[in-house]
């Protein structure tokens, strides 16, 4: 038997469905070879036929997909051993069997109880045997099918809506599901199944699923082809040999048609699942000037005309978001063909239209999705066409960036009572991170982008002005949170400087809480929020007229790390996600501990140190908790003590897990860059701030640490954060006799050592 299925997954002349094809009628001929070759062996008493289901049925068969085989027969006589004969040569070959052994009777049984079996024999394919038994299935499967009793069209919604929520977005997410995501290709299927079960879909509609459904599949062979697996999550560090295998310009280029035909499938379908709970409300009800709510649906007036007032198309999507209503088709297919490109300056109050549709939070999202579905949103911004389904290709973030920014503005309406302006807040999480669609940095880009913009919508000059204030320091708060010591004077009056008045301390606070969220996990927590909330309240207060000194207290230690100092002992404390190490002022504790969490896995957040007039010192760490569970403390406190104690081969065992460790994953696609060593003199008026970033790696803190040492610097202070795959670690530090690290030659001699350290091990 001839299968050379290894020559055909090495091709890379067919993509797509014509692979799946060509694949499936190789596949098909060395089944029914085998077939023969069993029923050769083991001659069955009686009919018997065997049929591809699912996927196989299809004839959409992908390089990984399994095999799923029916084979029915009508009560015959030595079926098992037959069967036994048919489907150990396809385990012998590799490949994974989804088989079943069933009379027609039993099938229909369970198809008439089981989701799974109904829409797996609707594509049922005769492979062998008796086709007379096939059709007894496929007759009775169509039967079952469109038995009205059943429910099956509820019952497979209910099915796709809790797989989505799973799965998450085809179209929005940097690592999407190609099958079973929400836009993915079990969409597309299942659809088909509810068309067949009397569901309706207009012509476009399939035509524009069938285009899709080659984009995703064209993607999924590719993957399995270029990872030689069964993989249907795009995952970062497969998106560039995918990019290549299908002669995309760059894999950027492919994550956007992802994320369109994601887009459109999601939207299609959802329309189309829509039909099945039509809205309850019924008659005409005015909601707006050219606007009506029709039968639930909103919908532009008859004599409502786009072309004439181009603000009907915020209205339309205000009263929609307002009352939770969809759009309906017709109205979105008219403001598609008649709205007009806005003019500059806008319409007199288009800008309170848009702000409105903002301020509606969380249900402006599928408004905002249908709008950009018919490619109306840049009818009013034109700028926003370059981060349409733009990808953001770092595991940092979770979605694409238009999703990313309607995120941070319903996640910035939960905070609208936080601030005294939620109409400039919610235009600052619109526009924060509109120049990443434009070469250069998107934040100076942004900045230059929203003068404009906010001139075309007729902001008042010092309301554009706060707008691009909290474009230009989007990040402000959160990098000075994570990276800075809150109690040096320095960094209160820098970021007052920044900010001017405590309303835009407010108003920031409030965004950067809502980007983080809509970031993705690894941006937020309880420990970022606290140092957010705490340097937020501070430069309030300085800003509001309150003596500096006030707010300078430090955050470590606090009074049980004062009273554990006083005893004079050497102490650990530990909680769930930090530990407080306690001692005798002794040269490279901080790189100790360093050392001897990351051997033991752990994160490090961020770290505290501070030293008393009786020589004793406190270090304090706070750790990231394991996807696996709780911190085990007590190895880690004996392995400390050891090392303290000179103890505890700390650097041999350091390079052993170096050389041993298995690195995780890419989480960008950025190329890392070199890494590097900055001083900062404005930093600080007490310590001279160090910032060193390079690619993450085992023991990276510790290295770092460990070459800060042996030149003699103290460190009094530190936060650790690691994006993607950098390390950004920052660092106060003074000689030890206290003064200042300002020697030219010293710097360098510092910044020489620290390069070392963390590019030794490469």
């Amino acid at each position: 038997m001839n299968f050379d299925r290894a020559a055909l997954l090495s091709r890379t002349d067919l993509q797509g469905l014509e692979f799946c094809h060509a694949l499936a009628a190789q596949t098909d001929s060395w089944i029914q070879e085998l077939f023969d070759a069993a029923m050769a062996k083991v001659p069955v008493n009686g009919r018997v036929a065997l049929l591809a289901v699912g996927g196989y049925g299809r004839g959409e068969l992908a390089p990984f997909s399994d095999l799923d085989l029916l084979l029915v027969h009508d009560g015959a006589r030595a079926i098992e051993d037959f069967a036994s004969n048919l489907w150990y040569p396809i385990w012998d070959a590799g490949l994974k069997l989804g088989h079943s052994v069933r009379t027609v009777a039993e099938t229909m049984k369970l198809a008439s109880d089981d989701l799974d079996t109904a829409t797996g024999i609707l594509t049922a394919r005769f492979l062998a045997g008796e086709k007379s038994l096939a059709d007894e299935v496929a007759k009775g499967a169509s039967t079952n099918w469109l038995n009205p009793k059943k429910s099956w069209l509820r019952q497979l919604h209910a099915r796709v809506l809790e797989r989505q929520q799973k799965a998450g977005e085809v179209a929005f997410l940097l690592e999407p599901e190609l099958k079973e995501g929400m836009g993915g290709l079990r969409d597309i299927h299942a659809i088909g199944w509810a068309l067949s079960a009397g569901l309706v879909l207009s012509a476009e509609d399939t035509i524009s699923l069938a285009r899709h459904n080659e984009t995703l599949t064209r993607a999924r062979v590719a993957l399995h082809q270029v990872t030689n697996r069964a993989s249907d999550v795009l995952r970062l560090e497969d998106q560039d040999a995918v990019a290549v295998h299908l002669c995309y310009k760059d894999a950027d280029a492919l994550m956007a048609d992802i994320a369109a035909a994601g887009r459109s499938v999601m939207w299609i379908t959802d329309e189309a699942w829509a039909l099945l709970d039509p809205p309850k409300a019924r008659g005409v009800q005015p909601i707006a000037p050219g606007v009506e709510l029709v039968d639930g649906f909103v919908q532009l007036t008859e004599d409502a005309n786009p072309a004439e007032d181009p603000t009907l198309l915020l209205r339309v999507a205000t009263s929609a978001a307002r009352h939770g209503a969809r759009i309906s088709r017709s109205t979105l297919a008219k403001l598609a063909d008649e709205t007009q490109p806005w003019p500059d300056p806008w319409p007199a109050g288009a800008s309170d239209d848009l702000v409105a549709l903002l301020l509606e939070g969380r249900a402006a999202i599928p408004v905002f999705e249908a709008l950009d579905h018919h490619d109306l949103i840049t009818r009013v911004l034109p700028e926003w066409s370059p981060v349409r389904s733009r990808p953001q290709r770092n595991a940092y973030h979770r979605f694409t960036v238009d999703r990313h920014l309607w995120e941070a503005v319903a996640n910035a309406m939960e905070l609208r009572d936080s601030v005294s302006r939620p109409d400039l807040l919610a235009l600052g999480a619109m526009f924060h991170d509109i120049g990443k669609g434009y070469p250069g940095d998107h934040t100076d880009v942004g900045v230059a982008m929203f003068k404009v913009i906010g001139h075309r919508m007729g902001l008042t000059d010092e309301d554009t002005d706060t707008v691009i204030l909290l474009i230009r320091n989007h990040l402000l708060l959160a990098d000075v949170a994570t990276r800075r010591d809150l109690s040096d004077d320095a960094t209160i009056t820098g970021v007052a400087k920044e900010l001017t008045a405590p309303g835009n301390v407010d108003l920031l606070r409030a965004l950067t809480i809502a980007d983080s969220l809509a970031t993705g996990p690894s941006a937020w927590g309880t420990w970022k929020a606290g140092l957010v909330d705490e340097l937020a309240r501070r430069v309030k207060h300085f800003l509001g007229g309150g003596d500096i000194t006030d707010v300078l207290w430090r955050l470590f230690p606090d009074a049980e790390v004062l009273e554990m100092m006083a005893s004079g002992q050497v102490v650990a404390r530990t909680t769930d996600d930090s530990i407080t190490v306690v001692n005798p002022n002794a040269v490279g504790v901080l790189s100790s501990v360093a050392g001897v969490l990351s051997l033991a896995g752990l994160d490090v957040l961020g770290a505290d140190v501070h030293a008393d007039e009786q020589g004793m010192a406190a270090s304090k760490f706070r750790v990231a908790i394991p996807s696996y569970g709780p911190v085990d403390w007590e190895p880690i406190v004996s392995n400390i003590y050891k090392a303290m104690d000179k103890k505890f081969a700390l650097q041999a065992r350091i390079a052993d897990r170096e050389r041993t460790y298995t690195r995780p994953r890419r989480r960008t696609a950025v190329v890392p860059a070199a890494p590097t060593v900055r001083f900062d003199d404005s930093a600080s008026s007490r310590s001279t701030f160090i910032e060193v970033r390079a690619t993450d790696r085992v023991g990276i803190l510790f290295r770092i640490t460990e070459a800060m040492v042996d030149l003699g610097l103290d460190i009094r202070h530190a936060r650790v954060q690691t994006i993607g795959d950098e390390a950004v670690d920052t660092f106060y530090v003074r000689n030890r006799d206290g003064s200042l690290v300002t020697d030219v030659d010293h710097r360098k001699e510092i910044q020489r050592a620290i390069l070392h350290a963390v590019t030794r091990a490469d």
